[in-house]
């Protein structure tokens, strides 16, 4: 922010998402099977690394929110620190030999991409909550809209950046590029933000608050059948499809109808209600996970229109759901970092838990990544990517439906709450 009173440039809300977004989801799409087919690191090894690291934002995070609400006025100069952090720990991936054993050079690298984005994303979205009034009415729907059809975006070119830039060490100096431009556009966003002075920890306020831990709970149930299908995407396609090689054009689909479907899912939020909306999205992919179940060898096209339609029904969790949460952190939590640090934390938990739950359980049946597998762990592997999915968005549709009001009304809440300022 470069004044109190200027209204936000969005567009660099949008690149600076994009940016964020290529290091996270890609990440449990890319690191896993890179490091099994590079170093032959085990499939269970590297889900107990995941899991620990999880363990670790369980600490984590709650203080990286505390840091990010004292640290508010110099938040550009430590956004920049942590960026250049997770640039250079994106480069120890993918584009450097490891100096340690593999698996701990993985974990060493992942510790420091994690901690820094935690930081940012962190940061990032307590940035939107205080933008937001200054957008207009239904200011965060404005920003959801701008912010995750960026992340969406970032994760496109990042899902499909190691085909085609011919490699995953130019994919790691490509996101080096992109985090870059991102920090620098955002640049001078973060000035004019005040100091939270003698602030108190307000991690209590939002756990009290029913309807914010409510969100919380939605968050962790919608969020797990994302982890899922992006644990298993790359898994499932080269040998439950026997399609080696489709990774790239199917995660680009996949992704590019989310951004695509982004939009819309807001402005039917504005006619309908959020909740009412993102429970149409969460129902459209329970039908269309369910058909991944009975797919087989050589059902590419078939597999692609699934891939549109998950795709679709992502847009809303990734544009609405936020809103939602960062419409009721601008009512109890205004600084709203730490209360995004328990949303960071949520987010990530369920791909740790989906890694470290997954991956050893398919190794355990007899599967192995790009060998010939029986037809037990191929449908083992059918079950895990589809089934699995349809019953974590049915919980997370009841959770969603009992939450205690708001978000319901045409134009929802996050209206009301841009008339209020």
């Amino acid at each position: 922010m470069s004044g109190a009173g200027k209204a936000p440039r969005l567009p660099a809300f949008a690149l600076f998402a994009a940016m964020l977004s290529a290091a996270g989801l890609p990440l449990y799409m890319h690191a896993p099977k890179f490091f099994v087919d590079e170093y032959g690191v085990s499939l269970a090894a590297l889900g107990t690394v995941l899991g620990v690291l999880r363990l670790l934002d369980f600490v984590q995070d709650p203080l990286l929110g505390r840091v990010s609400a004292m640290t508010a006025g110099y938040r550009g100069m430590t956004v920049l620190i942590a960026g250049v952090a997770m640039i250079a720990g994106m480069l120890g991936l993918f584009a450097v030999e490891p100096v340690l054993p593999p698996l701990w050079w993985f974990a060493v690298m992942l510790t420091l991409v994690f901690s820094a984005f935690s930081y940012l994303t962190i940061c990032f979205y307590a940035q939107g909550v205080s933008v937001a009034g200054r957008t207009g009415q239904g200011g965060h729907l404005r920003v959801a809209r701008w912010r995750e059809t960026g992340a969406l975006l970032g994760i496109c070119a990042a899902a499909v950046a190691p085909v085609a830039l011919g490699g995953y060490a130019a994919f790691a100096v490509a996101f080096a590029g992109l985090g870059l431009v991102a920090l620098w556009g955002m640049g001078t966003e973060w000035r004019g933000q005040p100091p939270e002075e003698g602030v108190t920890s307000q991690l209590g306020t939002v756990l009290r608050d029913a309807k914010a831990r409510r969100l919380l709970l939605v968050a962790l149930a919608n969020s797990a059948p994302v982890a899922v299908s992006s644990t298993l995407f790359l898994f499932y396609v080269e040998d439950r499809l026997a399609a080696p090689g489709w990774e790239g054009p199917l995660l680009l689909v996949f992704f590019l109808s989310a951004a695509a479907a982004a939009p819309m899912w807001g402005k039917l939020a504005e006619s309908y209600g959020a909740r009412r909306v993102l429970i149409w999205a969460m129902v459209l992919a329970i039908v269309a996970f369910a058909f991944a179940v009975m797919l087989g060898a050589g059902d590419i096209w078939a597999f692609a229109v699934i891939c549109v339609l998950t795709g679709v029904a992502l847009g809303a969790d990734m544009t609405l759901l936020p809103a939602l949460f960062a419409d009721r952190m601008a009512e109890v939590s205004p600084g709203a970092a730490e209360g995004f640090s328990l949303w960071s934390f949520v987010s990530k938990i369920t791909l740790a838990i989906a890694a470290v739950g997954l991956l050893p359980l398919l190794e355990s049946v007899g599967y192995a990544s790009g060998q010939e597998n029986s037809e037990d762990a191929l449908w083992a592997l059918s079950l895990l990517y589809g089934a699995v999915p349809c019953v974590l968005k049915l919980a997370a549709i009841a959770l969603l439906a009992t939450a205690p009001g708001g978000g319901d009304a045409p134009q929802g809440a996050m209206v009301e709450a841009g008339r209020r300022r």
